[in-house]
């Protein structure tokens, strides 16, 4: 069960949606969202009868990644809460790429830094077409997490994922598609609509086939929790720099 109400889930038949519910924080991932997710997830994989999931969002944008004022909040224990956040979105997304079911994300607004790995890890990503993906990290001061280096070289390249990364470049809906980030750009109406009429086709397909596709597309997950975690150690020991700590401070628009 839900822990912190900052995740729903609700069923329709085979699919299942669950949605990030922190509108009012732009769905930035703290320790209690992560955790709702991750909950949501076991919950699903331990039911059989859900044949594909949806992950949607609440409110303007997708998610905006980790919550920079969290972070800033933290003061002495900035370490132990970058590492249990960090250390966090990782579950999820290994948690996401080993379920059973398909994930289908519904993706819309915008989409910073982290919760990349929210899109990296789903088997397939609507994308509306006015969304936006940016990193964000070297403007901040952060080491990149969720994948920025662990999956998406692999799907786009070292070269691009560098420029986009130290020149902070934003990804639109039609590079992401062109690039295989997303699977599909949705124009007007609801993503989430258009991801669960797509889950709702992978819940009518043979249950086991479907299992069978997804584990050997993702087999090398081994790999990427390396990865993940190289990001985590270095998120950490860069956060409580002073040039980390200067630049939340700016972009908090306050002093330390």
């Amino acid at each position: 069960m839900s822990r912190a109400n900052l995740v729903k889930t609700h069923r329709m038949g085979a699919v299942a949606t669950v949605t990030l519910n922190r509108p009012d924080r732009h769905n930035s991932l703290v320790p209690e969202l992560l955790t709702d997710l991750w909950v949501a997830l076991e919950d699903v994989a331990a039911d059989p009868s859900i044949r594909a999931v949806v992950l949607g969002a609440e409110g303007r944008s997708f998610s905006t990644g980790g919550d920079v004022r969290g972070f800033f909040s933290a003061g002495d224990g900035l370490a132990d809460y970058a590492s249990e956040t960090v250390g966090l979105l990782n579950r999820v997304i290994l948690t996401m790429l080993q379920l059973p079911q398909p994930i289908v994300a519904a993706v819309h607004g915008v989409v910073t830094g982290g919760s990349i790995g929210l899109i990296l890890g789903s088997d397939v990503v609507l994308m509306a077409r006015d969304a936006t993906i940016t990193p964000w990290y070297c403007v901040v001061g952060f080491s990149p997490d969720g994948g920025w280096t662990a999956m998406l070289p692999d799907l786009i390249g070292t070269k691009r994922t560098s420029d986009i990364l130290l020149r902070n470049r934003t990804i639109r809906a039609d590079q992401a598609a062109s690039w295989g980030i997303v699977s599909e750009v949705v124009d007007g109406g609801s993503t989430v609509a258009a991801a669960q009429a797509a889950a709702q086709d992978i819940a009518a397909m043979a249950p086991a086939s479907v299992a069978s596709t997804k584990r050997l597309l993702w087999r090398g997950h081994k790999e990427v929790a390396a990865g993940l975690e190289a990001e985590r150690e270095a998120f950490v020991e860069q956060i409580i720099t002073p040039e980390a700590l200067q630049g939340m401070a700016a972009f908090l628009g306050r002093e330390r």
